[in-house]
């Protein structure tokens, strides 16, 4: 059955985005060319709601016994209206925080969805109480905007969510959870037929109705393939997720370091850097393309690897991350640390 689910979400995408298309246009759902934009034309957003209907026809299809499928699929609902209103009338940072916060207490609170301990590399259990609600919170509510902030060029937001979540799905099927691999397998499948109009020229855009929705369910399914594991495996998502997570986490630090305000929107996130200096709007996505693709590998290997290997290759990661960020400049022109010491020896 859960064939036929995917297949049905597939073309459930395909026949939907030209539909959602037209809708945007009709309910002002658009995106104006500003200085932040690479666009030069008004677009259509509201992409989104296209990948999250053909997921739901194919939740339908699959009809998943998991109890806590009907909590991800309200909270989800929440989000999307939450995308939709802000595809169409840009509501306030505040108002899409109170949406997430919303929908990730449903999940938590309805889904039984949380980090609640975690086994220490070295012996013993870290046991996180009370903390357990406020840090699965942090957890899903970042993934969200982490999604969201790389939504800057053609298919890039929707390649990279697609390549995070085979991840998952593989790392699913290794640990033998079918619910997990069937929902990722379908996020996967309902992106993809999106991202037939959603890659460079772009004909739509998932507006932040896609960008939070993908960045939602695949914080909340990651959550659900590592629940109460090893400190490891919690490292497994945070790798999953290299691209977005370090892109938010270079432009907080780059906006502290020029004294402006931590999510204050610039022109400076990687696809922006790559941009100015001087890959083409397609060779720039397809570049991230295989960034994410690197870390999903690496997830997949650290996954296999013994403590100490697993030690080792996140230490070759942050290094090469830094390396990385260091020349092209994504935390600054004059954050260069590790080219300064290189330099200095």
């Amino acid at each position: 059955m859960h064939y036929l689910a995917l297949v049905v979400a597939f073309i459930a995408s395909i026949l939907l985005t030209p539909v959602v298309k037209k809708l945007a246009y009709r309910v002002g759902a658009v995106d104006r060319p500003n200085y932040r934009k690479v666009h030069a034309h008004i677009m259509p957003r509201l992409g989104g709601l296209a990948i999250f209907l053909a997921f739901l026809i194919g939740v339908l299809v699959y009809r998943p016994e998991n109890p806590a499928i009907i909590p991800i699929i309200i909270a989800s609902f929440v989000i999307i209206i939450i995308g939709v209103l802000d595809d169409m009338l840009e509501i306030s940072a505040k108002a899409k925080f109170l949406g997430q916060t919303v929908a990730a207490a449903i999940v938590i609170f309805f889904g039984d969805i949380q980090i609640a301990s975690i086994n220490i590399p070295f012996g013993g259990v870290l046991d996180f109480g009370y903390l357990s609600i406020p840090l699965t919170l942090i957890w899903i509510v970042g993934i969200t905007n982490a999604i969201n902030l790389i939504d800057g060029l053609d298919g890039l937001a929707a390649g990279v969510s697609s390549i995070a979540l085979l991840t998952l799905a593989a790392m699913a099927f290794i640990m033998n959870d079918s619910f997990v691999l069937v929902m990722a397998l379908m996020l996967v499948v309902s992106t993809v037929g999106f991202l037939f109009y959603n890659f460079h020229p772009a004909k739509i855009f998932m507006g932040d109705t896609g960008a939070l929705f993908l960045g939602f369910i695949i914080s909340v399914l990651a959550l659900m393939g590592f629940k109460n594991v090893t400190f490891v495996s919690l490292v497994i998502p945070i790798i999953m997720l290299g691209v977005p997570i370090s892109d938010t986490f270079f432009a907080i630090v780059r906006r502290l370091l020029n004294k402006q305000p931590p999510f204050q929107p610039d022109k400076s996130h990687l696809h922006h850097r790559l941009i100015s200096i001087g890959f083409t709007h397609r060779q720039t996505v397809l570049i991230i393309y295989g960034i994410a693709s690197m870390f999903g590998l690496a997830a997949i290997i650290f996954s296999m690897a013994k403590v100490w290997g697993a030690i080792l290759l996140v230490i070759i990661l942050l290094l090469t991350i830094e390396l990385f960020v260091e020349v092209i400049g994504l935390a600054g022109s004059k954050y260069r640390p590790l080219l300064n010491l290189v330099k200095k020896k």
